[in-house]
């Protein structure tokens, strides 16, 4: 049998080349005579000859998007999509010579004037708002250019909005996307169809989150008698937590690292009034880190409720701290604040002319008085007591208890690399910095770092058995580690998890074992390594080096080991046969 294969991808020439190959492999493998061209402007001169296709049986045109069909006039052509044709070429093959049909003249249209191209508007957001956001909207982008889709994405970072959506862009989409694991506005997309998921799987299945968007998304309608909006999307307790925590961290981060530079001075020179020191406390300490329960607690409660949550929310925050219940009773506090405004939005029923007195009146002071009751009178002291005994047991905890809390929150960090359970431990260590236990922190920022780094170190280590690709994301995984990014091992752990994860789970483990056992305490909650520039930000700096050091190297020594040597990488040149 004698085929003409023909491939054309916009999205880049190594996967026409690619396609070409293992289809031109496959179709030998089989006994066919093959011609190949890998359509390339620049060298019109490679294209078949028309005696080429001529004499060909039929044609296997691997393409999206436009392409002049003139050519083919009369030859059975099987058309398909390069995604498709890489999943199984000997299925590719079976189908073409099954399916393929003749092609006419009336037929030689492009597909753009055929079928409208969908367009999809996107905004992603992750509790922190650096990796995982813009990891996200990159992996949606470059699917969505290999589709064939109009897109555009909002990143909803950690310095806010950046490429913010047009109010023309969203009018003229099909549909939404709301890949963000935190709360987000949605009152400028009323009446149009909304998907919602997480960042992980927009990052991991960008091809299925985008179809799904197109298949799967629904209007959301926000009720006109006052109450608050209607959530179609199962939010759960995690979400709203994330959320109270996303807008907390800046806070943190600031206040903890006014008190690191306040160190710089001395560890107790703060308490000499009127000196700089003392006045970097007073905004890191006394104020920043006041603001930080009060803050989560009002951000849970804007989660669940929306606006009319938020000064409950907030009141609740600010009495946990005042009694003593910390950043446990600024989340119960968010949660009841929370729940309370929206009960009484939706089941509070008021004349229509009293109607606009409910957001600015009844729900503030119901809610708040709801809380504040509570958190008085039911939950305060014994938060309070349970807080107290938990920084008490985490001060004076022996050398073996202190390791294997490392090791808990060591190998949390490393698990699903910026996901639920990564945040879990972090938000708990940065908790626990307002009640002045620092060891935590450092173990879970170390252990955090440990999993880009061995990745991009097990790279260089064993630079073989990786892909050029690879090594180059080796590279950039050194400097994400170095910043305390976890997600720069994400390009890995999608590839290869059963073994990615476990070595990382190795090394992060082992870094905050070490960690908790030479001592170490953190002032401030982010920055990675560039900490350490501060004098006073970490006590025991070089044993603190040493431990990220000693995790980073057995993950890279345990993945080198265990990884599978990449195949050898096909030529790049297009040949006939």
């Amino acid at each position: 049998m004698k085929l003409a294969i023909v491939t054309a991808c916009p999205n880049g020439m190594v996967t026409s080349v690619l396609c070409a190959r293992l289809l031109d492999a496959a179709a030998q493998r089989q006994g066919w005579s093959t011609s190949v061209e890998v359509v390339d402007a620049a060298h019109p001169e490679r294209a078949l000859s028309a005696a080429t296709i001529e004499a060909a049986e039929w044609v296997l045109l691997v393409a999206t998007g436009d392409i002049d069909m003139t050519r083919f006039i009369g030859k059975r052509v099987f058309r398909i999509a390069p995604a498709q044709a890489l999943q199984d070429v000997e299925a590719v093959l079976r189908r073409g010579t099954e399916e393929a049909e003749i092609h006419v003249a009336s037929e030689a249209v492009p597909i753009a004037v055929e079928q409208r191209v969908p367009r999809i508007v996107a905004v992603t957001a992750c509790p922190t708002g650096v990796a995982h956001t813009f990891m996200a909207a990159e992996a949606l982008q470059q699917t969505a250019k290999r589709l064939g889709y109009e897109f555009q994405v909002e990143t909803q970072g950690s310095v806010g909005a950046k490429n913010p959506l047009s109010a023309a862009a969203i009018a003229e989409a099909d549909v939404v996307l709301l890949a963000a694991d935190i709360e987000v506005a949605t009152e400028r997309f009323a009446g149009k169809k909304i998907y919602r998921c997480g960042t992980g799987i927009a990052l991991k299945q960008s091809e299925t989150t985008l179809k799904k968007a197109l298949a799967e998304g629904k209007q959301e309608s926000a009720a006109s008698d006052g109450k608050a909006p209607a959530k179609q999307e199962k939010t759960g307790v995690y979400k709203h937590l994330l959320t109270g925590v996303s807008f907390m961290l800046p806070m943190v981060v600031a206040g903890g690292l006014m008190i690191a530079l306040s160190f710089v001075f001395g560890i107790t020179a703060f308490k000499e009034e009127g000196t700089l020191a003392a006045a970097l406390m007073q905004i890191g300490g006394e104020t920043a880190f006041k603001l930080m329960v009060p803050l989560l607690a009002g951000y849970i409660a804007y989660s669940i409720a929306d606006r009319p949550g938020l000064a409950p929310g907030m009141i609740g925050g600010l009495l946990a701290s005042t009694l003593g219940a910390g950043f446990i009773g600024g989340i119960v506090a968010g949660f009841i604040a929370g729940y309370a405004a929206k009960l009484i939005s939706r089941y509070v029923a008021l004349p229509q002319s009293l109607e606009a007195l409910k957001p600015i009146l009844i729900i503030p002071l119901f809610a708040s008085l709801i809380t504040g009751l509570v958190m008085i009178y039911v939950v305060g002291k014994p938060v309070a007591g349970m807080l107290a005994a938990l920084t008490h047991f985490l001060d004076s905890m022996g050398t073996t208890n202190a390791i294997l809390l490392g090791v808990l929150l060591g190998g949390m960090m490393c698990v699903d690399l910026g996901g639920p359970i990564n945040k879990a431990a972090y938000a708990f260590s940065v908790g626990l910095l307002a009640s002045q236990s620092y060891a935590p922190m450092a173990a879970t920022m170390a252990a955090g770092m440990v999993p880009p780094i061995g990745l991009g170190i097990a790279t260089f280590i064993a630079r073989r058995k990786f892909a050029q690709t690879e090594r180059e994301a080796g590279k950039a995984a050194l400097v994400l580690g170095l910043c305390f990014i976890s997600e720069g091992a994400i390009p890995f752990a999608a590839k290869d998890p059963l073994r990615v994860i476990p070595a990382s789970i190795a090394g992060g483990a082992l870094t905050g074992a070490l960690s908790m056992y030479f001592g170490c305490k953190l002032m401030a909650p982010h920055g990675g390594l560039f900490v350490l520039a501060i004098p006073n930000a970490i006590n025991h700096a070089l044993l603190y080096l040493l431990a990220i050091v000693a995790g980073s190297l057995l993950t890279a020594v345990v993945y080198a080991l265990v990884k599978r040597p990449e195949a050898v990488e096909l030529a790049l040149e297009p040949a006939n046969a």
